[in-house]
């Protein structure tokens, strides 16, 4: 018996050197795939927004009616993009993380690095209404798997490494590695285990030094001054607003993609959507692409004058995701991200305004802009932490509105899932109801 007892503690240990091990080797290769990916997003958001600006400042300056075009030119550059080098084998989105890391297929070859690269920035710079984040998000998702393949790690630790490249993907796009590690464990793992823990956190850590070196620019160049407990009952309304607002872009994205999955001419199918949302950009050059340049100047003018018109910025509410949806439908890269932010913000601006209009209250728009870009996302991704931190960084002291923002994070989340109980992210993968 004391024989067995010695066998089972020298197997004990060894197991234990086994992990250890394992545990090592981990770590190093999330720094690895850290590494990559934060250089692969950190180069596809400035040469994105470089190219972004320089296209709509020469259209703007040239001729306006180029505007209707521009997006043809970006999605029928994609198209065939798609059929002749990436031989029709078509980007999914988010959904192809899932079933890589669900149903245990391999849905991550290294083709989705370029392809997700090329589509995401093809369709923002020349006007595509989304961003690049997603495109991020799976380019640096497919960058761990590709790491899980070399065998430089346990066969157990996939998702580990696809978490660490989005980790630090999601860091570099906001600057901010927290939002980074809780995007990938609350959307991406969706469970938290110490292996978990140790790989994200460690792309975090190298995302960190990465963004404090090289990008530590807040998106939105405002500062919020302070907030009044007075304004609770409205940052609820507005989070109330924003799971509605979500819930529509919700309805619009999958109906689109219903819709235009249906046009089986793709010579039709590509331009009719490419068209109508050159058409909306057309009318309301704020449209364009990820929308942040736009809803800078729009910030601007309401803090310089303190008033805004309400019927552009309802209408602008509601086009957004619209426009988000067509470019998707139409053959797009991109996801929810930019648009909720955006049409989010918009959607605080008009609660603020008119509030402060008809109400005669004393709201401060800027505030509400933050906290309805924060509830839209939190409801549009079903990730209130996430939302709440990545909110927090858009502006250099967005903390300070860290309760505000966390009430319209949690109301909009739960609101949406009453109204509509599906997520964008898993609707078209699982078609089951979130809990």
């Amino acid at each position: 018996m004391s024989e067995g007892l010695t066998n089972f503690k020298v197997y004990s240990v060894e197991r234990k050197k086994i992990i250890t091990h394992h545990y090592y080797k981990l770590v190093f290769i999330s720094v690895l795939i850290s590494v990559l990916s934060c250089a692969l997003a950190f180069s596809l958001k400035h040469i994105t927004e470089h190219f972004q600006h320089e296209i709509f400042n020469t259209a703007n300056a040239t001729s306006k009616a180029l505007f209707v075009l521009l997006p043809t030119i970006g999605i029928t550059s994609i198209y065939f993009l798609r059929k002749y080098l990436f031989l029709n084998r078509k980007n999914k989105g988010i959904t192809e993380i899932y079933k890589t890391l669900d149903l245990r297929k391999e849905h991550l070859p290294f083709f989705k690095i370029p392809s997700h690269y090329l589509n995401g920035f093809l369709t923002v710079i020349f006007g595509g209404s989304t961003g690049v984040e997603v495109s991020t998000v799976v380019a640096s998702a497919t960058v761990g798997n590709m790491g899980y393949k070399r065998e430089f790690s346990a066969k157990m630790y996939k998702r580990e490494l696809i978490c660490a490249g989005v980790t630090a993907g999601v860091a570099v796009l906001f600057a901010s590695p927290l939002a980074g590690w809780l995007f990938a464990m609350e959307v991406i793992a969706r469970k938290v285990s110490r292996s978990l823990i140790m790989s994200c956190t460690a792309a975090a850590l190298i995302a960190g030094l990465f963004v404090f070196f090289f990008d530590n620019t807040p998106l939105l160049h405002f500062s919020i001054e302070e907030w009044n407990w007075y304004a609770i009952p409205f940052f609820i309304l507005l989070g109330l607003l924003s799971g509605t607002l979500s819930t529509y872009f919700t309805f619009l994205v999958t109906r689109m993609k219903t819709l235009f999955g249906q046009i089986h001419n793709n010579f039709l199918r590509v331009n009719t959507g490419a068209l109508v949302v050159g058409t909306m950009i057309l009318f309301f050059p704020t449209l364009y692409g990820d929308s942040y340049h736009g809803l800078n100047k729009i910030l601007e003018a309401v803090i310089s004058k303190g008033q805004f018109s309400l019927l552009l910025l309802a209408i602008l509410v509601l086009l957004k995701p619209l426009a988000a949806s067509l470019t998707l439908g139409a053959g797009g890269d991109g996801g929810v991200f930019a648009p909720s932010i955006v049409a989010g913000a918009f959607l605080g601006l008009f609660v603020a305004i008119f509030c402060n209009t008809y109400l005669n209250t004393h709201l401060v728009p800027l505030n509400f802009a933050l906290v309805g870009a924060a509830a839209t996302l939190s409801a549009a991704i079903f990730a209130p932490f996430t939302a709440l931190i990545l909110a927090c960084n858009l502006m250099p002291n967005g903390y300070n509105l860290f309760i505000p923002v966390l009430i319209g994070c949690f109301t909009a989340r739960h609101f949406s899932q009453l109204l509509l109980p599906y997520n964008v992210y898993t609707y078209d993968l699982y078609k089951v109801p979130r809990t």
